[in-house]
């Protein structure tokens, strides 16, 4: 068993406060990934958790165990660093085994799990290269099988993907997602990708300025963001944010600041008349729409086409930016003047001041 709870976790470099009191617990096997932007203090998290920084306040527990004062050795963690981290002197087989070799374990049983692990991540015609003679795939692999042959109770990942191509990235994070399920150990993964925390997540933790702002499964934060933020954060491409004002709390009835008048369930709502908020709509919630039934008019700036889909990259009459994803292909072009609808089901109001989410 491997149960990370954190409690009440600060963090300060001199009088600079850069963790604010962050709560979490991380269940034995999750799969629990921190994301935000740069600066928001996933990594000063991570590192803390596994013994590189001091805390500041509050209490780490590992399966119960208080270990605020533990050694990062004696942690019983393993962490993949960004860099690889390899002894470029070493071979790879090296490499997997200096770690087994200063705890005094005996050879016999360095040499099977090399061989486990090298079979598991594909590495045998590795083991006698030096790291210099690796692609940067193969050098996270062996990065990563240094950390699997300590048999770890927690792996914990350093934004390892940041340093590959996208192509060589979506296929590593594939087979990082495939060692978890083969290990079952307990991971939590820094990167600020929300694509990657998406796709890999149990549990996703999104942060902002030292601050846990929500923690939930990934399609949980998707469909119920509690604030503009993580609205904004999470999902690819961005929520679309528009101004808008409640006409009628009673109806459900919203003003488009660009355009005119939808009428939402207003039970879903906290409401009241003549708030001034913020309308939230993912760019698959929108559509194209004949100019005589569309909710508001854009004219459109860009156009991706993907092929099996297209992006319209469009403005509205104030100025508002907004994306449309588009099944299939499009004859559309820039400049053209357009009409959109929303899916009235899909909408999220936001409060206007604060940013947190409207919905009950």
């Amino acid at each position: 068993m491997a149960n990370l709870q954190l409690q009440d976790i600060e963090k300060a470099f001199g009088s600079v406060k850069v963790i604010k009191g962050v709560n979490l617990t991380v269940n034995h096997g999750e799969f629990c990934v921190f994301v935000g932007p740069s600066g928001c203090g996933k990594s000063t998290l991570l590192r803390m958790i596994s013994g590189l920084d001091s805390v500041s306040g509050g209490r780490i527990t590992i399966d119960g165990d208080l270990v605020n004062d533990v050694a990062a050795a004696d942690r019983g963690l393993s962490m993949v660093f960004q860099s690889y981290a390899l002894y470029p002197h070493m071979s790879v087989r090296q490499n997997l085994s200096f770690g087994l070799e200063n705890l005094n374990t005996p050879r016999d049983v360095i040499k099977k799990k090399i061989d486990e692990v090298a079979t598991m991540l594909q590495i045998h015609e590795l083991l006698d290269r030096k790291p210099k003679d690796l692609s940067g795939g193969q050098r996270q692999r062996v990065a990563i099988g240094r950390a699997v042959v300590r048999e770890p109770r927690i792996f914990l990942f350093d934004e390892p993907l940041s340093n590959l191509d996208a192509e060589l990235r979506v296929d590593m994070r594939g087979e990082i997602a495939q060692l978890h399920k083969r290990l079952g150990n307990t991971m939590i993964y820094v990167t600020h990708d929300q694509v990657e925390a998406m796709t890999m997540a149990d549990k996703i933790a999104v942060l902002r300025a030292g601050v846990v702002e929500q923690f939930g499964a990934p399609l949980e934060l998707y469909h119920s963001p509690v604030n503009q933020f993580v609205a904004g954060f999470i999902g690819s491409p961005k929520m679309n944010f528009l101004n808008a004002q409640v006409v009628s709390a009673a109806n459900g009835k919203v003003s488009l600041g660009a355009g005119r008048s939808i009428i939402l369930r207003s039970d879903d709502f906290m409401l009241s008349d003549d708030a001034v908020v913020v309308a939230g709509i993912r760019p698959n919630a929108v559509r194209v729409a004949e100019s005589a039934v569309a909710d508001f008019t854009v004219e459109i700036s860009g156009v991706e086409r993907l092929g099996g889909e297209s992006y319209l990259y469009t403005k509205t009459r104030d100025g508002s930016p907004v994306t449309v994803n588009i099944q299939g292909e499009t004859s559309l072009e820039p400049g053209q003047e357009i009409g959109l609808s929303v899916d009235v089901e899909k909408v999220h109001l936001f409060d206007s001041d604060t940013g947190a989410t409207l919905h009950r």
